[in-house]
């Protein structure tokens, strides 16, 4: 089994555990999505939206997996929907990819009222700490809160709002999945999900 294989099981674990976590469907979608199950990951990715409408994030992945099980009429929605609710919350940086996966289609981001619009442009404009993660100006963290490659990615891209989401749903990772961190092999889950919640590049990943 590839380390995929095993990401993919855990996930599908946790999902089958906790049906009403969006976050394990979320990582689960990306996961199928990465391994090139597009219909099933579209399938995922979808419960994620119905449980966390919010979550720009995930429109954006299910829009591509749509694309790529050949399902475009269906991800014309979707993608239009992501694209009103990132730019809304100011997810600056999902907003921008929906709208590239829609032109890839042919399609043109919907028209946006002007006060989001003049919102989205205040961001732009106000030189504010930008979180990789969501797009959201944010507080930048004191110091990298993990050792290592992947410490000082999360220190130089991630914002101090967004780690406390994370710690968060690692709290729900660890109970759910009842990991212990006396083994090596629940450190590794737990860091999986880490990097999956907060979109660690996989050159950065590897390198620990």
């Amino acid at each position: 089994m590839t380390a995929l294989e095993e990401r993919i099981a855990r996930f599908e674990h946790m999902a089958e555990a906790d049906p009403e976590n969006d976050m394990a469907h979320f990582s689960l979608g990306n996961a199928y999505l990465q391994a090139g199950r597009h219909a099933e990951a579209a399938r995922s990715l979808e419960r994620c939206i119905e449980l966390n409408p919010d979550m720009s994030k995930a429109y954006q992945l299910a829009g591509e997996a749509m694309i790529k099980a050949g399902w475009e009429d269906k991800s014309v929605a979707t993608l239009e929907k992501g694209y009103e609710v990132a730019a809304a919350k100011g997810d600056l940086l999902p907003r921008d990819a929906i709208a590239e996966l829609l032109e890839s289609i042919g399609r043109t981001p919907p028209a946006l009222s002007k006060e989001v619009e003049e919102a989205a442009e205040r961001l732009r404009q106000s030189g504010a700490f930008v979180c990789a993660s969501s797009g959201r100006p944010g507080t930048r963290l004191p110091d990298p809160p993990v050792p290592g490659a992947i410490g000082e990615w999360i220190h130089a891209h991630i914002s101090a709002e967004t780690w406390r989401e994370w710690v968060d749903q690692g709290t729900k990772v660890i109970n759910e999945l009842r990991l212990d961190f006396s083994r090596e092999e629940d450190q590794d889950t737990y860091e999986q999900h880490m990097i999956e919640f907060l979109g660690v590049p996989p050159d950065v990943a590897t390198k620990g």
